[in-house]
């Protein structure tokens, strides 16, 4: 049986240590970590040709490796790693920092996928320090990422990693909370579906259908709490019973100017209201220009 209530720690990847930090996000529980939404979504999964990188974007790029792994040690504690990869329309420099276990990871003539932030000097395009994938490998390119508020020591890679064995761990039995005539009448994910798409949406089109399923649920909570308690507000308390001889008409005809029906009417409204033991609540707002 799902137990939402699931100490973080014991979610595969978590451990004390790390649990510790996702504390810190106000992450304690199964639940927590699945309502941990991403602040924002990187599209990786549209390629642009060597030849259209901009200076300063963060792009994907499909390319060849022509080069072998350039290592040179700059400083004591400073070793750049330099590999040469080209498409059909240019060459581009991959650049790394500190980085030995990427040193025999590429090979001549094989195709890697690259993400990263673009920097056009004059005469080459480098990259630096992005992410990568094989030729029919997609862990951190292909598709859209997303992106989560986090706290130090804690990478995006290790919460997306967490996230992914958090959704196995559920398998699509969280329990729904909305009725069925509502999730058809408005055409809305069910909750299992909208929970996995949040998180990593196959497309912006999946990404938008949960959003709008989960906050749909939001502000449907929030209405029938505020209508719960003005229920119980209107059936408990009681308000100032005025004086039914106090008639506003006498207000009404001091007055230097004549009201419409709609004042009138409003007015009458109040009249009765304030007669009444029962609470009112009512703003009265005039027409811009109204004196």
């Amino acid at each position: 049986m799902l137990d939402l209530s699931k100490d973080v720690k014991f979610i595969k990847g978590v451990g004390p240590a790390r649990a510790k930090l996702l504390n810190t996000l106000d992450i304690f529980t199964l639940e927590d970590l699945i309502t941990y939404f991403p602040r924002t979504y990187e599209d990786r999964g549209k390629p642009k040709n060597i030849a259209e990188l901009e200076d300063g974007e963060e792009a994907l790029i499909e390319t060849i490796c022509v080069s072998k792994m350039l290592e040179k040690r700059v400083k004591k504690n400073m070793v750049i790693y330099k590999l040469t990869v080209r498409d059909e329309t240019g060459i581009c420099n991959i650049t790394w920092f500190n980085q030995r276990y990427l040193k025999d990871k590429f090979k001549l003539g094989e195709t890697y996928k690259f993400f990263g932030k673009v920097q056009k000097r004059i005469g080459f395009i480098e990259m630096t320090s992005p992410v990568f994938d094989s030729e029919n490998t997609n862990k951190n390119t292909g598709k859209i990422i997303p992106i989560y508020p986090l706290t130090y020591n804690l990478s995006q890679n290790v919460i997306r990693q967490i996230m992914e064995n958090a959704l196995k761990e559920i398998q699509n039995n969280l329990k729904e909370t909305l009725p069925k005539y509502l999730l058809e009448e408005y055409k809305l994910y069910d909750i299992n579906k909208a929970i996995n798409e949040i998180h990593f949406p196959k497309d912006f089109e999946g990404y938008n259908k949960a959003r709008k399923r989960l906050v749909f649920e939001e502000l449907l909570i929030m209405q029938l709490a505020l209508l719960n308690l003005k229920e119980k507000y209107s059936v408990n308390a009681k308000g100032i019973e005025f004086n039914r001889d106090v008639k506003m008409q006498d207000a009404i005809e001091k007055l230097p100017f004549k009201l419409t029906k709609a004042q009138l009417r409003v007015l009458e409204e109040i009249d009765n209201d304030m007669e009444s033991n029962k609470p009112m609540n009512r703003l009265l707002q005039g027409d811009v220009g109204s004196r």
